[in-house]
């Protein structure tokens, strides 16, 4: 056996209330989040209010500049709706530009590889960002609070300015060497020319202003407004195609979510320009091939692995080829479900990490780098063509109701890893009754139609057996960077006592807050035990 690198015994127990719950990738911006529910606020209020925050504290992964999906679950009315939000390709875009590079590599989609990665890292790389309009969107027709009341604690995170934690300085660190070629990012992120060390507070001036103005203007001012004009002005003289007629015209897609049936209940996820239609082909062949009577153990294992292949397998025969995974892939999920039984579920995206390494100066907007969701090829369904939105994704959040209800709102973050754990995780709570903590904390697998099956090196080793038996199997550490692994999150709801229960991911500030008057006690708490457990005083 290989020496192991890490062997760490982490775990983050499950929070439980009848209040409500968030679920987030960073403590704030559940703590956002949490905050809306205290003040009144359903699960849309908490869900947009969260994804907000993470602009001022996990701005690498998420934001304004990024694009995504969300899915809604409504109590009152049992009604359900989808949110998509993805990148568009700038109507002025040429493709000429973008030449094919031959002697390269292929890049993270799996497309040949564009002469200086300008459809990668740059303005070259930037598509229309859809954020602000999907979840605006849904605030609308689904919130009960205003979307200046929402936008509150991102603008108070963005004035007191990004403090450097653990995760924060390892990702900065991680992406060093991409964002130093451009100074406006480096000014925020590595203003001594290096990583900051924890405890530092890097000011996030131009951003606290944009949200403020956003805030006071409303969202469209982000696509037709000041903030807009802004934003054009940086992009264009960053060599960009967008122009103020790409952001007026930008609109989020409402439509139905995908629907697939497992022992009783509904999943309610979205199709396939994410990943939802994967996870519905998965558990389609796991419901027609699973024996529960075998209890958690290597048959469901194997059970689950041959359910993953077949799903990516057979969604790159009907579709297009399956994205690479991506060791620097950015994004970032959230979830909700309210004392009501309201339910939201939020993944959205900068794509790779830092996105294009673009902030701009004017506004503090760090922009997706969506281009490379593209085919730098003409004449494909997925080449870049101008007003096109982005076909492929592997983003999948999900609310799985039962007898209407809601039971369960999940989602991860992880690139090509994102449908297996979401996957494997609600598997085990639908298949077997496994409580949401016990679900998040299992040893995972990993399994993409690759023709191999990566696995969790804390795995039983009779589970390894079997998978072996069977696949061509690789081990992996579940480290913190580069992530073998999804993060994933999810919320469990008892219909019968309201109680709701959340559960987060161990390698990164994932956290859980209760809506109610003590949320702030409790997260604060949890947030100082886990920077002593990483030898950081708070």
């Amino acid at each position: 056996m290989s020496a192991r690198v890490e062997h760490w015994q982490l775990r983050k127990p499950a929070i439980a209330s009848e209040r409500g719950v968030v679920t987030a990738q960073h403590w704030s911006a559940a703590q956002a989040g949490a905050t809306m529910l205290a003040h009144g606020g359903n699960a849309v209020d908490a869900a947009v209010a969260a994804a907000m925050a993470l602009n001022a504290v996990e701005p690498w992964m998420s934001g304004l500049g990024g694009c995504g999906f969300m899915v809604v679950h409504m109590a009152a009315d049992n009604c359900q709706q989808a949110y998509e939000f993805q990148g568009v390709v700038p109507r002025d875009i040429n493709i000429a530009d973008y030449s094919l590079d031959l002697d390269a590599p292929t890049v993270m989609m799996g497309y040949p590889a564009v002469v200086g990665n300008c459809n990668v890292i740059g303005y070259g790389a930037i598509a229309v960002p859809g954020a602000v309009a999907g979840l605006s969107a849904a605030l609308k027709r689904f919130g009960q609070l205003g979307w200046d009341q929402v936008l509150e604690p991102a603008i108070e995170l963005a004035e007191r300015g990004l403090i450097v934690d653990w995760h924060a300085m390892a990702n900065i660190a991680f992406g060093s060497r991409d964002i130093s070629p451009y100074a406006d990012t480096c000014t925020i992120f590595m203003p001594s020319g290096y990583p900051p060390r924890p405890g530092t507070v890097l000011p996030l001036t131009a951003l606290a202003a944009t949200l403020r103005r956003l805030a006071a203007n409303g969202p469209r001012d982000f696509y037709e407004g000041e903030t807009a004009a802004l934003m054009i002005a940086d992009l264009q003289s960053g060599g960009s195609a967008m122009s103020m007629a790409d952001l007026a015209e930008y609109r989020a897609v409402e439509f139905t979510p995908l629907i697939g049936k497992h022992r009783g209940a509904i999943i309610h996820t979205v199709g396939d320009s994410g990943g939802g239609g994967r996870l519905i082909d998965a558990f389609a062949h796991s419901a027609a091939n699973l024996d529960i009577n075998s209890g958690v153990g290597p048959d469901a294992y194997v059970a689950y692995t041959a359910a993953l292949d077949a799903a990516f397998t057979a969604r790159s025969e009907r579709r297009l080829k399956n994205p690479e995974i991506a060791p620097e892939a950015s994004t970032s999920h959230i979830n909700v479900i309210d004392a009501d039984g309201n339910a939201a579920a939020i993944t959205y995206t900068l794509l790779n990490r830092f996105g294009s390494r673009i902030v701009l100066p004017r506004t503090g907007v760090m922009m997706n780098n969506g281009l490379s969701y593209f085919d730098p090829r003409p004449g494909l369904p997925d080449s870049m063509v101008g007003g096109r939105r982005a076909l492929t994704s592997n983003m999948c959040p999900t609310v799985i109701t039962v007898d209407g209800q809601a039971r369960y709102a999940i989602g991860a973050s992880g690139a090509n890893h994102i449908i297996p754990a979401i996957f494997c995780i609600a598997g085990m709570m639908l298949d077997y009754g496994i409580d949401v903590e016990t679900a998040i904390h299992a040893p995972r697998i990993d399994a993409t139609g690759r023709g191999d099956v990566q696995v969790d090196a804390d795995m039983p080793e009779e589970i390894i057996n079997a998978l072996r038996a069977r696949f061509t199997v690789t081990t992996a550490e579940r480290t913190v960077i580069p992530k073998p692994f999804a993060s994933p999150s999810a919320i469990s709801r008892d219909p019968a006592t309201g109680r709701v229960v959340g559960a987060a991911d161990v390698n990164s500030p994932a956290a859980v807050a209760v809506g109610g008057n003590n949320y702030s006690a409790l997260l604060e708490h949890d947030h100082e035990q886990a920077l002593r457990i990483d030898g950081w005083e708070p």
